[in-house]
């Protein structure tokens, strides 16, 4: 048997992050083989992965990569069982090597099953589940094209991209402001045009349905009862409604002793409000539509005509 020096032990720690101690023990029990220990530290991983198979990992590290030339984006989560081993610098230096590796593929299944030094990005996930001791496996996984794309990365547990139609001056800055955004807000499309009418009629009937019941046990408890709505999005807001909504706004400045003069002065504010009162489902799944998080005073579509480009397209991960 081989003598097992410090410099054995290194070389395995490098190759597969395992600690020293283990290493140690497993070139021993390879009588000094590399490859062989090297195979003995992936079959304890095989086993501590499939011995904590059915455990959450809801933790981990949320990171982003971005091309040389900013027209190709991915972001990814690797996630593990606890906030600890998330914050851990091995583990987040793992995220990004593996985010790195991501933005060559199209799909999560294909990234798995890609090379990594020799072995699957799959079996290196493995691998590191025996290192580390927890499950370990790649959550979110999006890759995002575009004529620039950029990225906003929030306490590494959101990460998320965004594609504009060119390449313009500040670019990085209306992408990365773009991104903070989805990252905050989250949204599933662009705009509410891209809304189907009958997916707007269900939602609109669901909420009235908890906002209903809701009403009742307020009523039973002598609490304020909500409003029902009876829209939820720009595209039911008809110019019909929004005569209507006018000619309300007017009759209650009447009701209230308003003088007439001033009305033109105050009508605007009041329809605004009615606007924003019913288009709930806008705010929340249509990204242009959204008040923007760094000045609610004006829509995300507002500031992105400032560049003059378009949104062509955004991606989100998230832990949890």
């Amino acid at each position: 048997m081989s003598t097992i020096t410090a410099a054995d032990v290194n070389k395995l720690r490098q190759s597969t992050g395992a600690g020293m101690m283990d290493c140690k023990k497993a070139l021993v029990e390879a009588e000094g083989d590399f490859d062989k220990a090297i195979q003995i530290l992936r079959e304890k991983g095989q086993k501590v992965a499939a011995n904590r198979s059915d455990r959450e990992s809801s933790e981990g590290a949320a990171v982003s990569f971005i091309n040389a030339d900013n027209t190709k984006g991915a972001i990814i989560t690797l996630n593990c069982e606890t906030d600890f081993v998330g914050k851990n610098e091995a583990f987040v230096t793992l995220a990004k090597d593996l985010v790195e590796r991501a933005i060559n593929f199209s799909s999560k299944e294909d990234f798995l099953a890609s090379d990594f030094n020799g072995i699957t990005v799959a079996e290196k996930l493995i691998e590191q589940t025996g290192v580390i001791g927890e499950k370990i496996e790649i959550g979110g996984f999006e890759i995002l094209e575009g004529a620039f794309v950029g990225s906003y990365v929030h306490v590494n547990k959101i990460a998320a991209l965004t594609a504009i139609s060119a390449k313009v001056d500040n670019a990085e800055t209306l992408t990365k402001d773009i991104s903070m955004q989805v990252a905050s807000m989250g949204a599933d499309t662009l705009s509410y045009k891209d809304f189907d009418p009958a997916f707007v009629e269900s939602e609109l009937a669901a909420r009235i349905a908890v906002i209903e019941k809701d009403n009742e046990e307020a009523k039973r408890l002598g609490k304020t009862l909500k409003n029902v709505p009876k829209y939820i999005s720009f595209s039911q807001l008809t110019p019909e409604v929004i005569k209507q909504a006018e000619e309300d706004a007017k009759a209650e400045l009447k009701a209230e002793g308003k003088p007439e003069q001033i009305w033109d002065k105050i009508l605007p504010g009041k329809v605004q409000r009615f606007i924003s009162d019913n288009t709930t489902l806008d705010q929340e799944k249509a990204l242009l539509d959204q008040n923007f998080i760094k000045d609610d005073s004006k829509k995300v579509s507002d500031y992105v005509k400032g560049f003059n480009v378009e949104i062509t397209g955004f991606k989100r991960v998230t832990l949890g």
